[in-house]
């Protein structure tokens, strides 16, 4: 939901975080193509041939028409992280679409369409006429295929105050199966929202659970516990309760503490937002500096988004998406390359360059294998742009994307020398079978240190409001974390809910499972599921072609 995102963006400079699937979780972790003969590595053709041919393809989508109407917007902003589009659309490239329809005075308008064999992209405005909020929700929004299947995607928007209008871009995975598709852009139900807050009374020296019933807007409860996570710091988990569960994908809520001349008392590190609690919950994390939250004449406050119009009805477009501008300049590299370093017998198999992205595919004998690392760039001829990986539902396939940037020339990627650098090595690894045995639970804190593996981890336990609380956090901070707990075997495995969201590679490797209304012994066996190991200067490079 883009204006939530925004607005994470703009004010905290980070994103929610999805919840772990915990029946998943190693599982995620572990885990009609079309070749060109004439390109194939081992092919007839001689290497120069080839790099001539991929060469020759791309120039030919650089001397296509402008596309002039889109260019009337300034997209550089909106298209802040997709280089690729806004380069491709400074060189002309794009579908000229420049439909629109209008209901309940809200005009949406198709500009331009990017369909190529990575994606396909739309960029859109919307006019909310009357309307005076920036802030913008949409029940749905997707592209529908001629036999009425919906393509699902995202959207990244931003208010153009000057022209009174949002600028946004629709991207979808989807890749036409042929040169022309009928489709159809659909927007439902619009609301606008506003910020807003609740104040609470909420003690932060309180170790104890503390609750605050709200009833409005929605809002049930607000329910608040405080973690010390250092003499200099504590976490504040907020768990929100709302009449109906739903409201929670359109809304952001979170925990605001003030100073008292009401400046805003700003986290300490990144907080997390959005993640589901047990019984459908909204919860928050925030960690702060704990002396000033403790000041004296520190005020709290729930500040959420609450609903101040809508207009409920479809925004529709159909129009028929052309693939054929873009195809000129795309070309498939299949490619045969293994990855030693990587476990699970993985391979580089294919690359598909077109105007707007690089992708590499790899294949994976092993299921649900991926590439351990966290940061990707492709060498382009000495030139470098970073990519991410791609979630992909094939459980033997995984993605790198690539965006290219106006350094790197479209006619020249075909014969420069391209390789793929993926630094800071991430491995996530399945716990061993040996147990780690906790003694005299209660509700004072009890801590012991041990070897898990070659790494010393601190174990630290205690019970609180009926809950059993472990926290594991080790020293060496090339271990990345205790991934999730659990006692007991077979079919009778408890699993601790994680109450600590991190982000890997943020060289923290603290974390705390939650076991709630734990009756169980005094004594107990517990087992890691899966726990990480860091390498940051870790460094792997595969070259994919050779250039001249």
């Amino acid at each position: 939901m883009e204006s939530i995102e925004k607005k994470l963006k703009d004010e905290m400079q980070h994103t929610p975080v999805s919840y772990p699937d915990f029946d998943q979780m190693f599982e995620s972790i572990q885990r009609g193509e079309l070749r060109d003969k004439d390109t194939a590595l081992g092919g007839a053709r001689s290497a120069r041939k080839r790099k001539a041919a991929i060469a020759v393809s791309i120039a030919v989508a650089l001397t296509a028409a402008p596309v002039y109407a889109a260019i009337n917007y300034d997209w550089t902003d909106v298209l802040s992280t997709r280089t690729g589009i806004q380069t491709a659309l400074q060189q002309g490239l794009g579908q000229s679409i420049e439909q629109s329809v209008t209901k309940n005075g809200v005009t949406l308008t198709v500009h331009t369409a990017f369909t190529d064999e990575n994606r396909t992209v739309l960029l859109y405005s919307l006019n909310p006429g009357e309307g005076n909020s920036q802030h913008i929700y949409y029940e749905s929004m997707q592209l529908v295929d001629r036999e009425g299947t919906p393509i699902e995607g995202d959207y990244v928007q931003n208010w153009n105050k000057e022209l009174g209008v949002y600028q946004g871009y629709f991207e979808s995975d989807w890749v036409m199966s042929t040169e022309n598709s009928e489709v159809s852009f659909e927007l439902n139900n619009i609301r606008w929202t506003e910020d807003t807050s609740y104040a609470i009374d909420f003690d932060p020296q309180e170790p104890a659970n503390q609750t605050f019933v709200v009833q409005r807007d929605g809002i049930d409860t607000i329910s608040i516990d405080a973690f010390e996570q250092s003499e200099e710091q504590l976490m504040l988990k907020s768990s929100i309760s709302l009449v109906d569960p739903a409201d929670k994908v359109w809304s952001w809520y979170r925990l605001e503490a003030q100073k008292p001349s009401g400046e805003v008392i700003a986290a300490a590190e990144p907080s997390v937002f959005g993640a589901p609690g047990q019984n459908q919950e909204y919860t928050t994390q925030q960690i702060y500096n704990t002396s000033e939250l403790n000041e004296e004449g520190t005020k709290f406050r729930l500040v959420y988004d609450r609903e101040v119009d809508r207009a409920d009805g479809e925004w529709d477009l159909q129009f028929s998406l052309s693939k054929k501008q873009m195809e000129n300049g795309t070309v498939k590299k299949q490619l045969d390359i293994p990855i030693e370093e990587i476990p699970g017998g993985s391979r580089v198999t294919e690359m598909v360059v077109t105007p707007t992205q690089i992708r590499i595919v790899l294949n994976h004998e092993e299921a649900y294998t991926r590439m351990p690392y966290l940061n990707y760039q492709l060498n382009v001829g000495g030139k470098l742009i970073p990519g991410y990986d791609a979630n992909l539902e094939d459980k033997h396939k995984s993605e790198l994307r690539f965006e290219l940037s106006p350094e790197i020339e479209l006619s020249s990627v075909g014969t420069s020398p391209i390789t793929l650098i993926a630094e800071h090595r991430a491995d996530q690894i399945k716990g061993r079978e040996e147990p780690v045995l906790l003694t005299g639970i209660s509700e004072e804190k009890q801590s012991f240190t041990q070897d898990y593996e070659g790494y010393p981890v601190t174990w630290t336990y205690y019970t609180k409001d009926n809950n059993l609380y472990i926290e594991s956090e080790s020293s060496d901070l090339n271990f990345g974390g205790i991934n999730q707990t659990y006692y007991g075997q077979g079919f009778d495995k408890v699993y601790g809910v994680p109450s600590i969201q991190d982000f890997v590679g943020n060289g923290k490797n603290k974390r705390m499972d939650v076991y709630e209304n734990y009756r169980g012994a005094n004594e107990l066996e517990i087992y890691a599921y899966m726990y990480g190991i860091e390498q940051p200067e870790a460094e792997l490079r595969v070259a994919l072609t050779d250039g001249e």
